[in-house]
């Protein structure tokens, strides 16, 4: 079976929320924490390479979990700071590489052999669930269309690729001058197909203090 290596992007500053949400407290433990945890306990999950902001040190994070085997300084943007932890990867060229993003504490195993499962299957897989509410495309301030809310997904974290997929993702958007606002974005461009797997609304993202909020009502429930 091939391995599974995994990269965890905690290098965000945090804008909107007002400072690095991923060292926030969700009941006594960072949001960061909670995530590399969730990551370190799953059985298939190898090693770990953390992605932190400058100035943050990270021997605390490999002496709490063994599975963290480097800590690397994020780049300028979210794609940059997938780049640098890819660089630091001990695997070799078949094996499966998860990324996710720090400010989703609350993923579950169930997600995580999900898109483990799928990825080993066809190369590369995300986590989402179903829109619920209906979408408007937008411009000017006027409607222009209303869409097909059965065709759309909220994509979340972990995302799992063939190392090779990823690979060469990543060198044909460097190629190109292209950001995408995650890993599949520059998988799709290469032609290859995402497959998606059923997500968990509990597995919310962390932008703002109102996210916290559920968050913790989430881990209460």
């Amino acid at each position: 079976m091939r391995k599974v290596s995994a990269i965890v992007v905690a290098a965000g500053a945090g804008k909107r929320f007002g400072s690095a949400k991923q060292f926030a407290l969700l009941q006594g433990k960072s949001v960061l924490d909670r995530s590399l945890g969730a990551l370190a306990a799953h059985p298939a999950v190898a090693e770990i390479v953390l992605v932190l902001p400058a100035g943050v040190g990270g021997g605390r994070y490999r002496k709490r979990f063994g599975k963290v085997v480097a800590v690397v300084r994020g780049g300028e943007r979210r794609q940059d700071s997938v780049v640098r932890g890819f660089r630091r990867l001990d695997s070799g060229p078949a094996d499966i590489i998860l990324v996710h993003d720090a400010v989703r504490p609350l993923v579950s195993g169930e997600v995580i052999t999900r898109v483990i499962a799928k990825a080993r299957e066809c190369g590369a897989a995300v986590a989402a669930v179903p829109v619920e509410d209906t979408i408007k495309e937008a411009a000017g301030g006027v409607v222009v269309r209303t869409l097909e809310r059965e065709n759309l997904q909220r994509v979340q974290t972990p995302q799992a690729f063939a190392r090779d997929v990823l690979e060469r993702a990543m060198r044909k958007a460097r190629r190109d001058g292209f950001y995408g606002t995650d890993e599949a974005a520059l998988v799709e461009r290469t032609g290859h197909a995402v497959a998606v797997v059923l997500g968990d609304r509990r597995n919310i993202k962390i932008t703002t203090a109102a996210d916290l909020e559920i968050a913790e009502a989430l881990l209460e429930d």
